[in-house]
């Protein structure tokens, strides 16, 4: 009799803990018996050649650790769902649908498990809709997911951007500079408000609460008034003057969203032209995504690793595993697809910054 085999792909943009969540569902199908295949460059790696990789259980030592994923990951090609925005969201070609379904039931996998984000889940969700056994994985360093209280990959982005800010701080305070720090955060400022918070920021711009200048060059003057010759700014990529524009690089790419960035030069030449304050921009960029997981992405990833093995065995197939402390659950994909997670403007995160003096620059 042949194994149980179930398949596994990472999709989207790449963040700290890829590899732990192989690890935890490769060691997790071994316990059961099961052998577990990894499809490489994302989605692709399902289409013609069909690329995959045996993942078994001496495979898995040293992932636990190690940043990116072994199978690689694409957010582009021949599936593309999300063209850009909320809401926007295009119905992958029959053909390529049927392909990739053809290739699941032709190597045997019962079960797909799908590590992604917004984008990669709504692709995860046309496959179950195709009769692919879909199991979601939720995965964005930007925390924008519904359904789950947080995903992984934000701790260790927010832990990079907290160290940064705190090595900001210290040259921002010798030379008595405004230092601006551009994260990533497209539509929602869960790394910026919690970097923010966590380094000591004293001004947040975030996509949920629309600037004015004025506001923002206000801190800087009360600061110096209270003896405070620095400012430190965090700027989520995504975030926009009030009746402005969001800041992007070039022209909009064919079926992909505006490649963001350049908020924080804008936001810092304009603070300088203010106050005359010399200023100065970092621009974390990839480096977010970089690197090993922090501990607690560590213990999410081999959650939603296990759980998802679980769903499999429990053939709760078109379902996406969950954080709702304090437990890991299964939710329907299309529960966490097609809506963004964004910071109240109102919230206990954004009032708890205001309460410490910190400026979203909206008054």
């Amino acid at each position: 009799m042949a194994k149980t085999r179930i398949g596994i792909l990472t999709g989207g943009g790449d963040c700290p803990g890829l590899n732990a969540v192989i690890r935890a569902v490769g060691k997790a199908a071994a316990k059961r018996g099961w052998d577990t295949i990894g499809f490489h460059g994302g989605y692709e790696g399902l289409l013609d050649p069909v690329e995959y990789m045996p993942l078994d259980y001496k495979a898995m030592d040293g992932l636990l650790v190690r940043g990116g994923t072994i199978l690689g990951t694409s957010n582009r090609g021949r599936f593309a769902a999300k063209t850009g925005g909320e809401g926007q969201v295009n119905r992958i070609p029959g053909e390529i649908l049927q392909a990739a379904k053809q290739t699941v039931e032709k190597l045997g996998v019962k079960a797909l498990i799908c590590v992604g984000g917004d984008g990669s889940l709504t692709i995860a969700q046309q496959l179950f809709e195709t009769g692919v056994p879909v199991i979601g994985v939720p995965k964005t360093i930007d925390n924008d997911l519904e359904a789950t209280i947080m995903t992984f990959g934000f701790d260790s982005a927010v832990a990079c951007a907290t160290d940064a800010l705190d090595r900001l701080h210290t040259t921002a305070e010798s030379h008595n500079r405004v230092m601006v720090l551009e994260v990533m955060g497209r539509h929602s400022g869960w790394i910026a408000i919690a970097a923010g918070i966590s380094g000591g920021g004293d001004v947040i711009l975030i996509p949920e609460i629309p600037f004015t200048y004025e506001n923002v060059c206000r801190v800087v003057a009360e600061r110096e008034k209270n003896g405070k010759k620095f400012t430190l700014v965090v700027a989520a990529e995504g975030a926009k003057e009030a009746h402005g524009k969001i800041v992007t690089q070039g022209d909009k790419p064919k079926d992909r969203e505006d490649r963001l960035g350049g908020i924080g030069a804008v936001v810092a030449a304009e603070i300088e032209k203010r106050t005359g304050k010399e200023t100065r921009v970092c621009v974390l960029g990839h480096l977010q995504r970089g690197g090993g997981p922090t501990s607690f992405d560590r213990l999410l990833c081999t959650r939603f690793g296990a759980q998802a093995v679980e769903l499999v065995a429990r053939g709760k197939f078109g379902h996406m595993v969950a954080l709702h402390p304090p437990d890991i659950v299964p939710v329907k994909i299309t529960e966490a697809i097609g809506r963004i997670r964004k910071v109240p403007a109102d919230g206990d995160l954004v009032k708890t910054a205001k309460a410490l003096g910190i400026g979203f620059g909206d008054g």
